[in-house]
């Protein structure tokens, strides 16, 4: 079994990459900014290091003796996307690592000029592959967990509304990342998958009614959806950051889920929507779960332990 460094352990998604690799069988080097990183009370890492993202020379140093690397890249990145993957990817390659696993967090295109940060993995994941390192890319396109976060759990929980800013029409293949991280771990033992990216998504594409359908057989009671708009629901989000981040980053964050949002519910390239049958037939052994599934084995209380904006 691999020793997998995962950077950002502390997130959302580095602790469901962890969990994974553990449950695998793997060991789990848990990497961020501290010294003493809150894991949360998970105790699947069997070791840590730091790694500042802002301080390539740290890179090395923190990659050195795993054989592997789970990425994911930082919602306040501290860099050009391409540039700074790449610089991960020349780490890796020079700490002899065997597989850089990457995970977008966003939907990656198949033609050009989509706009926001679909078009940027494109140019991201030629960086990363031009380094050498052998690589896999998931394209994770919406995650359920965003359900749990401080902009939009309350509303469920206290208000019984679903509050996004999805239009009626919007479809979109929610996944848990649970199990991104699954399909991440999946690909450390398939050599098929090296230089290979592919988008990733959960196996049912639901509209907001379908998604408080869910919601609503779970909580056993009626969640009603109430959409917000996108710059409602940027201010939301900069709102639950709170102090994590600096006060002249909020209004270009609440402008920019702004447009992402009206992009998303107009774009007719649907960046929400996956082909599940192409990817149920290139990740056979990973069972995705429905929302109604993933829903059901939450803590959705106040006092569960959450990372930063829930």
């Amino acid at each position: 079994m691999a020793l997998v460094s995962v950077v950002g352990a502390t997130g959302r998604q580095g602790l469901a990459q962890m969990r994974q690799l553990a449950a695998a069988g793997h060991k789990v080097r848990a990497l961020s900014r501290s010294e003493n990183p809150d894991l949360g009370g998970s105790n699947v890492a069997d070791e840590t290091r730091v790694i500042d993202l802002s301080d390539e020379s740290t890179f090395v140093p923190a990659l050195e003796g795993s054989d592997a690397v789970f990425y994911t890249h930082p919602l306040q990145s501290p860099g050009d996307r391409s540039e700074l993957v790449a610089k991960l990817g020349s780490a890796a390659l020079e700490a002899g690592l065997d597989r850089f696993v990457w995970n977008t967090s966003g939907w990656i295109p198949d033609q050009p000029g989509e706009a926001h940060t679909y078009g940027d993995n494109t140019g991201a994941i030629n960086a990363l592959f031009r380094t050498g390192i052998p690589a896999t890319v998931f394209g994770s396109v919406l995650f359920m967990d965003n359900l749990l976060t401080n902009w939009a759990r309350p509303f469920i929980v206290n208000e019984d509304r679903y509050v996004y800013a999805h239009k009626p029409h919007l479809q979109a293949n929610w996944i848990s990342l649970d199990d991104v991280g699954k399909c991440m771990t999946a690909a450390l033992s398939r050599p098929d998958l090296e230089g290979a990216w592919m988008n990733i998504g959960g196996p049912q594409a639901l509209k907001p009614t379908e998604v408080t359908e869910a919601l609503s057989r779970v909580f056993g009671r009626e969640i009603k959806y109430d959409p917000c708009t996108p710059e409602e629901f940027g201010a939301l989000l900069v709102k639950a950051l709170g102090d994590s981040m600096a006060e002249e980053e909020k209004q270009p964050m609440r402008d920019f889920i702004a447009s992402f949002y009206h992009y998303n519910n107009d774009s007719p390239t649907q960046p929400f929507l996956v082909n599940t049958d192409y990817m149920h037939r290139r990740l056979p052994e990973v069972e995705f779960e429905t929302l109604e599934q993933w829903a059901a084995r939450q803590d959705w209380s106040d006092n569960a332990h959450r990372p930063s904006a829930g």
